[in-house]
């Protein structure tokens, strides 16, 4: 069946089409962009699906961004989309704004034990019956024009999340419904929580390995490869690759010789930035002790996987009993941090990583799960 579609190039269009979807109750959303070689996602088509039509929007040609911006935060219309991260920023960055509230249909799919983290074609051929083409994912958006088969694939993206949505939607129970909502709305809050770049130096591989004083220097290094990578829109390896923040810091070099012999240091850094980065090093390295950060946790040690274990296995019963995917419900990343509040012999207290409906649930319980383990 051939798809209805709707160019909209001017913003008169743009705020034409904008103004009837806001008495829609929901619109799906999609985006196709470019990130080859840069920090941030090159918007080259924006796609809405009302459930009956596809509209492919041309962010190249849009200059007033403000009613879609109304649309993304008006309460009264759900902004249907699918694993939505990158989506998000590429939305952020065209409009200022963010989708409220956001329903994700591949989280949908795991609040209903249809698996997680499904990727779209499984779940519209799981969903639908329709094997989508997968062609093209990565060709250029920012060509034009675009080919008849871009055009055909953003459009059907466009319209058969819609069709999902209306399948998935009315299978949620109310709770469910709303735990979606919820993960939406976390979802738009992390995106809105960027990273100061003087505290990117947390997230370092092998960070916990260094001595106070040496943290000094990586924090430096990771805040101005953060700034840097931002301001000049590369990659954060194409300033400075993961690999050698490390073994910077652990060395501290104060030559260009030196700086040149890290393991992984590309010579167009050394060229472009090396005496930059000794002046980085030799500054940090030179801070009093009351400007030095404070240690980074080490990893949990191999005596605390039993304990993991057990608490991944009572997330797991929690999942069973709710008829949801497991991995829904306790992270890895949660867990550890939980341990890490108290291992071995506590107490525990409950991370702020446990959050909303999964810290009403199962926040006491683990945290008497904890206490009988360690008593």
């Amino acid at each position: 069946m051939a798809i209805d579609i709707h160019w909209i190039r001017d913003d008169a269009s743009l705020a034409l089409y904008c103004a009837e979807w806001q008495d829609l109750p929901f619109v799906a959303l999609d985006t196709e962009f470019m990130r080859v070689d840069t920090f941030y996602p090159l918007a080259g088509l924006v796609q809405v699906g009302d459930g009956s039509s596809a509209y492919l929007i041309d962010p190249l040609l849009i200059h007033n961004w403000q009613p879609f911006a109304a649309l993304l935060e008006n309460p009264a219309v759900i902004k249907v989309v699918h694993a939505c991260s990158e989506d998000l920023e590429v939305l952020l960055r065209l409009t200022g704004s963010m989708p409220a509230p956001l329903f994700d249909t591949q989280l949908a799919a795991a609040y209903l034990n249809m698996g997680f983290s499904m990727g779209y074609s499984r779940l519209v051929l799981a969903v639908l019956g329709l094997d989508l083409p997968k062609g093209e994912t990565r060709s250029d958006w920012l060509q034009r024009p675009l080919s008849d088969t871009q055009i055909s694939y953003a459009a059907e993206d466009a319209v058969h999340l819609a069709e999902v949505y209306r399948v998935l939607a009315p299978k949620l129970s109310a709770e469910k419904t709303a735990g979606v909502l919820e993960d939406g709305a976390e979802l738009v809050s992390n995106m809105h929580r960027e990273v100061r770049p003087e505290d990117v130096y947390r997230e370092a591989k092998l960070a916990w390995k260094l001595s106070p004083a040496e943290l000094a220097v990586l924090r430096e290094l990771c805040a101005w490869r953060e700034r840097e990578a931002r301001s000049r829109n590369k990659p954060r390896n194409h300033i400075l690759r993961d690999h050698c923040l490390w073994p910077l810091a652990r060395t501290q070099p104060d030559n260009l010789a030196s700086l040149s012999r890290i393991e992984e240091m590309h010579p167009r850094t050394v060229r472009h930035d090396g005496e930059t980065l000794l002046q980085l090093i030799k500054q940090a390295a030179a801070l009093p002790e009351a400007q030095w950060p404070p240690a980074v946790a080490e990893p949990l040690p191999m005596e605390a996987t039993a304990l993991l274990k057990k608490l991944r296995a009572f997330g797991t019963r929690e999942a069973e009993r709710l008829d949801m995917a497991q991995e829904l419900m306790l992270r890895k990343k949660t867990l550890d941090a939980l341990l890490k509040t108290g291992f071995p012999n506590g107490p525990y207290q409950l991370p702020d990583a446990l959050r909303g409906w999964r810290r009403e649930l199962m926040g006491q319980a683990l945290l008497k799960l904890l206490a009988e383990e360690t008593a």
